[in-house]
């Protein structure tokens, strides 16, 4: 039978024991994790980084124009008659006064002729009444007529003097008659489809239209903003001109032109008003009817702090952007972005001059990650 001491003695070894076997698997743990190498926040991520930049930045608009014309005319036969030529191609650009077509109008000649004789005829009369009529007038101071047969060839001589002027006006309008059987270009601009061809018979101020000519040079784009924008519109506009780009599809060169309307009521259905800018085309490159990118450039903003837009990301916290740092670990930095133009975000506050951001890579990165900067494809 073993004593209580000797009991006491065993546990106190086996306590001893116990320590020491936990101290020894602590170690073996600590070797193993040395040995097994840098966790994920060790782990080297590679990013495309961008250095942020200070320069002068456009405020600008953006919106979708459609591209119309200066003017367009309709026109139409001032006379009725028969088609006899046509002196111009379908889509021919035309110059102001250029022949376009040829109306008959021998009709017109001839009342032109029949005015002139009328108008030979009454003169003579009218000679003939107004010597009768001074003749009796002094018959008439000397007693030897009646004043009334006096008065009778003057009244006779007056009308023969209207008969005359009437002539006249008929020969004016037997010749402008005339004028209108050639018809002319009223304008500068672009011929459309020909819808009247020889031997066809038009009316006066009737259908058909013989041809639509549309003033491309210069030209309109038109385009609508939303009305919270027409407060900056209109005080920019008190500085001077404002410069619209037209951004034509498949084209690199936009065409440039200014702002020269602004429409007197905003659209209720749509809560946007109407603008319209005006270009000279004169290589008539905008087409009317076309649709364009319009930018309207209000003023530039001077020593903005630009990042590219895809550095920008946004959390629960709001905006942020990862920043490398000089040791090469990312650093989360909350940004505050004004607006966004061209690719470019304006940075508010957040960022300085000079600071390197990640723009490609950000999935896989923590705060304070290494990172190595692979070349921007």
């Amino acid at each position: 039978m073993r004593s209580p001491f000797t009991k006491t003695k065993f546990a106190a070894a086996g306590t001893l024991a116990a320590l020491i076997a936990l101290a020894t698997l602590g170690g073996c743990s600590s070797k193993s994790a040395q040995s097994a190498g840098p966790g994920p926040s060790a782990q080297v991520v590679p990013v495309v980084v961008a250095t942020v930049q200070q320069r002068n930045v456009p405020l600008q608009l953006r919106a979708i124009g459609r591209v119309e014309t200066f003017s367009t005319v309709s026109l139409k036969s001032q006379v009725s008659g028969e088609i006899l030529s046509v002196h111009f191609k379908p889509g021919q650009d035309v110059k102001k006064g250029d022949v376009l077509f040829k109306i008959d109008s021998r009709t017109f000649e001839a009342a032109l002729r029949q005015a002139e004789g009328n108008l030979a005829r009454d003169m003579a009369q009218l000679e003939n009444a107004q010597i009768q009529a001074r003749r009796y007038a002094q018959l008439a101071e000397q007693g030897i007529v009646a004043t009334q047969l006096a008065d009778q060839t003057t009244a006779n001589a007056d009308a023969l003097d209207a008969s005359v002027r009437a002539d006249r006006a008929a020969i004016d309008y037997a010749k402008l008659q005339i004028e209108y059987c050639t018809i002319r270009a009223p304008m500068d601009g672009r011929t459309g489809t020909l819808l009247v061809y020889p031997g066809t018979l038009v009316k006066s101020n009737d259908v058909p239209i013989l041809v639509v000519i549309n003033q491309i040079s210069p030209a309109y784009v038109e385009f609508a903003i939303p009305e919270q924008n027409l407060t900056a519109v209109k005080r920019h506009m008190a500085g001077g001109k404002l410069s619209v780009e037209a951004q034509i599809p498949d084209d690199a060169r936009p065409a440039r032109g200014t702002l020269s309307f602004v429409d007197n009521t905003v659209d209720r259905t749509t809560g946007t008003i109407r603008l319209r800018a005006t270009y000279s085309n004169e290589d008539a490159r905008l087409w009317p009817g076309q649709f364009v990118n319009v930018t309207l450039t209000l003023t530039e903003q001077a020593n903005a702090i630009v990042a590219p837009s895809e550095a920008v990301q946004t959390g629960q916290a709001g905006q942020f952007v990862f920043v490398v740092k000089s040791d090469s670990t990312a650093e989360i930095r909350p940004v505050t972005v004004s607006r966004t133009t061209d690719g470019l975000a304006i940075i508010e506050k957040g960022l300085q001059p000079g600071e390197t951001v990640v723009t490609d890579g950000q999935v896989s990165l923590v705060p304070n990650a290494k990172v190595s900067i692979k070349k921007q494809p």
